[in-house]
């Protein structure tokens, strides 16, 4: 850990300092970030929306009067769906998730348009990916719906089941494609396994 913070100190004042390009990624023996080294994504574009880079986890069928089932998203408007070429070694390096992040303003709204919500408070709902980015996850509208805060299990309880999955896969005691289904399935029977 402390290994990992010093170079991690040390990329930021590279960064900081000579305003460099600094990547970091995994050196393929056990995840612990190395410096000059990119990144690896998959491929396809994380930001798009129509679905190009993308494999669906079911058939989306609906595009509006989509209706939550409690902290569960409507399957017919939110089947979930990944990157196909994300994989454990891809989603396990350090700074993954923030360099395949992107999910417009315009495709928040059409989430929140989809699912009939026309006002809400800050903190209220989160617009949130089915599968997670870091299961490998993909950023189109067939991955994400307004989850609320409350009443509980909400979106930070689902946060907690993305950390336990991701560091199942990671540790080698999931696969991947495992942590994926079950997710995009009921997270909440997860969150109910996590909570015994």
């Amino acid at each position: 850990m402390k290994k990992y913070l010093f170079v991690l100190l040390l990329a930021l004042s590279l960064i900081v300092l000579s305003s460099c390009d600094v990547t970091i990624t995994s050196n393929g023996q056990n995840n612990s970030p190395s410096i000059g080294v990119t990144i690896p994504v998959p491929s396809g574009n994380p930001s798009s929306s129509s679905g190009s880079g993308s494999a669906s986890l079911g058939k989306r069928t609906k595009t509006s009067g989509c209706s939550a089932h409690g902290a569960l998203p409507d399957r017919a408007c939110t089947p979930g769906a990944v990157f196909p070429d994300a994989t454990t070694d891809i989603i396990c390096v350090p700074g993954y998730t923030r360099s395949v992040r992107n999910v417009p303003f315009s495709e928040k709204d059409q989430a929140y348009a989809e699912y009939g919500i026309s006002h809400h408070f800050p903190g209220e709902f989160e617009v949130d990916h089915l599968v997670p980015l870091e299961l490998g996850g993909s950023n189109v509208i067939a991955n994400l719906w307004p989850e609320p805060a409350s009443p509980t299990p909400g979106f930070h309880e689902k946060d907690q089941v993305e950390n336990y999955l991701h560091d199942q896969v990671c540790s080698g005691t999931m696969s991947l494609k495992e942590a994926q289904r079950e997710i995009a399935t009921n997270w909440l029977a997860i969150y109910n396994r996590m909570s015994k």
